[in-house]
């Protein structure tokens, strides 16, 4: 008996506030995406996994997951407007080698558990469907112009989660069936097409991030997990925010294009260095490397090392954010400024901005490229090269889980 895995990952997230989609946001240094995917590879019973992304996010999508390493099979596939719209299209990509059972879950629930993931698989054996659900211990109230209404019985009311597992073909048959865009869950469209969905308890942490709040309660969960301190009623007690500065300068020499915070930009000269002389990317490497009390980019990319002979600089910042979130660290923001003479920057600058925003794999909000003159003072101004400033803001687990006082 085969097993798929159909992740869910089309959406936008619009609750979850400003950035990029949740899925691919980070939480404690790692793409919320990239955990989930984690989750099914090491999953015993899971053969194989379908992604369904939104056709736009493929960059984002190989961005988050790149050096996730693929134990089973990974099938990237474009997703619909609707959720129901992009679990057929899931569910299609695997009917020229259907599986025996789906799971179908969503990217944005990083925390499911093999015990989880087992059940339901289990359930399978003798229902064609299974659904991981919390059961309600909450009293329920209706609410009645603010205030609060009647009680609803709670008695055999369970919260829906996923993964939620079928066998193939009678899901994928109902899903054809179904008509209906805006079905809530598969279990739902399973349910009207007269299949049997069992119930399958699952877990606290089986949570989907869905507001920003949600971020913090999942840092917390992994700290707590880490051992990294203990549990705590709020992301302050546990985190903190650190700040590094960065300077870098590079004289004129030939060429006709220079290396601008990952945007090239024609002149006519180029930079003397001994990789492509990108300023504004060494001087935000060495402010997220300050950040977390790592050194410099020489220390980490030694100028004697042949190996960085003309390397393109958004390897040294990508290096330097990868140390960074390995260590629980999120980028706040990222500032730049370019000191110069000529090129102008002004018309560069939005490109510069997505372009590091792109390395940072964050939102370009939280990105920010100036420029500034000397008025004719000192190199700059006198038009031999370029000097750039840059400050880093990261956000990360405290020492001892304690931020400083």
């Amino acid at each position: 008996m085969t097993t798929a895995a159909l992740i869910v990952a089309a959406g936008r997230g619009a609750r979850a506030g400003e950035g990029p989609p949740k899925q691919y946001r980070n939480v404690a240094g790692t793409p919320v995406i990239a955990r989930t995917l984690r989750r099914f590879l090491d999953a015993p019973g899971v053969d194989r996994i379908v992604v369904a992304i939104r056709e736009a996010d493929r960059a984002l999508f190989d961005g988050a997951t790149a050096g996730l390493g693929a134990e089973k099979p990974i099938t990237v596939v474009a997703g619909g407007a609707e959720r129901a719209q992009t679990v057929l299209l899931g569910l299609e990509a695997m009917a020229g080698d259907p599986p025996d059972r789906v799971l179908i879950h969503d990217a944005a629930r990083p925390f499911v558990s093999d015990a989880v993931i087992a059940a339901v698989i289990a359930a399978l054996d003798d229902a064609p469907g299974a659904c991981a659900s919390i059961p309600i211990v909450d009293a329920l109230r209706r609410a009645e112009a603010g205030a609060c209404g009647p009680l609803i019985p709670r008695d055999g009311v369970w919260r829906a989660q996923t993964p939620q597992g079928f066998r193939y073909g009678p899901i994928l048959a109902a899903h054809r069936a179904c008509g209906d865009p805006t079905a809530p869950d598969d279990a739902e469209v399973a349910r009207r097409a007269g299949l049997r969905v069992a119930i399958v308890e699952s877990e606290a942490d089986n949570f989907k991030i869905t507001r920003p709040g949600d971020f913090a309660r999942a840092e917390r969960l992994l700290l707590a997990r880490a051992g990294g301190g203990r549990p705590s009623p709020g992301p302050e007690t546990a985190m903190e925010t650190r700040f590094g500065t960065g300077f870098d300068v590079h004289r004129f020499g030939p060429g006709d294009h220079l290396m601008l915070c990952g945007v090239r930009v024609a002149h006519s000269t180029g930079f003397v260095a001994h990789s492509d002389g990108d300023v504004g990317l060494h001087a935000l490497t060495d402010a997220v490397l300050g950040a977390i009390g790592e050194g410099d980019i020489g220390r980490w990319f030694p100028p004697s090392d042949p190996q960085w002979r003309g390397a393109s600089s958004d390897r040294f910042l990508r290096a330097a954010l990868d140390r960074a979130e390995a260590r629980g660290f999120t980028v706040v923001n990222l500032d730049v400024t370019l000191i110069c003479e000529r090129p102008k920057i002004t018309p560069h600058a939005e490109a510069m901005r997505a372009a590091v925003a792109a390395i940072a794999r964050c939102a370009p909000e939280r990105v920010n490229v100036k420029a500034t003159t000397t008025e004719g003072l000192g190199f700059t101004g006198r038009g031999e090269g370029v000097a750039a400033q840059a400050a880093a803001a990261l956000r990360g687990p405290a020492p001892g889980g304690e931020p400083l006082k």
